[in-house]
C-alpha cells in the first residue's frame, strides 16, 4: 500500500523538479464538428518524450543508492531514471519486457543506463517484489508505487487546474496507475468535483476487470502496439489508492487509439504513442462525457515504422 498523496508533497515535487520538467502545453484539440470542448496535456513534448521525468526527478532527488539506482519500465520510466541518473553522475540499469519497443531501448542506450532484458512475467516479478537478484545496494526507482514517483506525477494535475480551472473531467492512460492516482490526489484536494478516469486498450485492462469484480483480478494480457499501458493485474498495493480517488475505466479499440494517434498529428502536429493516444480516444467514443474534458498525452515515443504505418492507414 502507498498510502494517500498529499497535496504538500505534490506541491513539494513541484518546486523541486528542473525547470525543462513541468509546464507541458495545454491545448485544444483541434476537431472539426466536436460539440466537447477537449484539450491536449501534451507531456510527449517533455526531454525524454514523457511524463515519466517528473517522477524519476523527485524520486532520486531524495537518494541513489550506495551504487546507483534501477527500475523496471517498458521504456519511459527507464529514460527518466536514466536522464536523471547521467545528470547526477550515478550508474544507472534497467530490467525491461522483452516486448520493449527498439525506438525505447535506443533512447535508454543513449542516456548511457545498462539494459536488462528479461521475460515479461520476469520483468512483472520485479514490479510486484519491487527488487531485482545484486542490486541490493542500489536505490530501486518503482515507476508506480513510489511515494516520491506519484507526488512528481501529481504536479500535472495542478499545472492543468492551474491552466484550465473549468474543467470537468481528465483522462488519463492507465498503466500502473501512477500517473492517474497522483493526478487525481491534486485534483481530490484541489477541486472535488472533477473526475479522472482511466483510459484503457481492450487488450490489457486489468483496471476494467477490477472495478467490476470489486478487486485485482488476473487477465490475460495481449502484447500490442500500445506498448505503454496494459498489464496482466492491477497492483495490489494500488488498488486502494485506484479504487477511491478513479472515476472509472474507459477502454478502447486497437483501431480507435491508431486514429487518434493520426487524428493528433494530422490537426495538432504532434506525435503520440498508443498509450498516450488512448485518452483521446476514449474522449472521442464519449466515454468521458460531456463537459470540458482533458486528456493527457503521456508520451511520444514510437517506433517510427509503426508510426508511419499508422498514418498511412494501417494497424500495426
Amino acid at each position: 500500500m502507498t498510502g494517500t498523496v498529499s497535496l504538500e508533497s505534490i506541491r513539494a515535487a513541484h518546486e523541486r523538479l528542473p525547470r525543462e520538467v513541468v509546464h507541458t502545453p495545454l491545448v485544444p484539440l483541434r476537431v472539426d464538428g466536436e460539440e466537447r470542448k477537449i484539450f491536449l496535456k501534451l507531456e510527449n513534448l517533455g526531454p525524454i518524450g514523457s511524463f515519466k521525468l517528473r517522477g524519476a526527478a523527485n524520486a532520486l532527488a531524495s537518494g541513489t543508492g550506495d551504487e546507483g539506482v534501477y527500475t523496471a519500465s517498458a521504456g519511459n520510466m527507464a529514460q527518466a531514471v536514466g536522464w536523471m541518473a547521467r545528470e547526477l553522475g550515478v550508474p544507472c540499469s534497467v530490467i525491461v519486457p522483452d516486448h520493449a519497443p527498439a525506438a525505447k531501448l535506443d533512447a535508454i542506450d543513449r542516456l548511457g543506463a545498462e539494459v536488462i532484458k528479461v521475460p515479461f512475467e520476469a520483468w512483472w516479478e520485479v514490479i510486484v517484489n519491487h527488487t531485482y537478484p545484486g542490486f541490493e545496494d542500489r536505490r530501486f526507482v518503482h515507476p508506480v508505487c513510489d511515494p516520491d514517483v506519484l507526488a512528481g506525477n501529481g504536479t500535472v494535475g495542478i499545472e492543468i487546474l492551474d491552466e484550465l480551472p473549468e474543467v470537468d473531467t481528465i483522462v488519463v492512460p492507465y498503466g500502473g496507475g501512477g500517473l492517474s492516482s497522483g493526478i487525481a490526489s491534486a485534483t481530490r484536494s484541489l477541486a472535488p468535483s472533477v473526475r479522472v478516469f482511466g483510459a484503457e486498450v481492450e487488450t490489457a485492462a486489468p483496471l476494467h476487470a477490477a472495478l467490476a469484480h470489486g478487486e485485482p483480478v488476473d487477465i490475460e494480457y495481449q502484447p500490442t502496439f500500445v506498448d505503454g499501458i496494459g498489464s496482466g493485474r492491477v497492483l495490489d498495493e494500488m488498488w486502494p489508492l485506484v479504487s477511491e480517488l478513479l472515476s472509472g475505466s474507459l477502454v478502447v479499440g486497437l483501431a480507435e487509439v491508431a486514429d487518434a494517434v493520426r487524428l493528433i498529428a494530422s490537426r495538432n502536429h504532434v506525435v503520440a504513442e498508443g498509450a498516450g493516444a488512448a485518452p483521446v480516444a476514449a474522449a472521442l467514443a464519449g466515454g468521458a462525457g460531456d463537459g470540458t474534458v482533458v486528456c493527457v498525452v503521456s508520451g511520444g515515443n514510437i517506433n517510427p515504422g509503426k508510426l508511419a504505418r499508422i498514418l498511412d492507414g494501417e494497424l500495426p
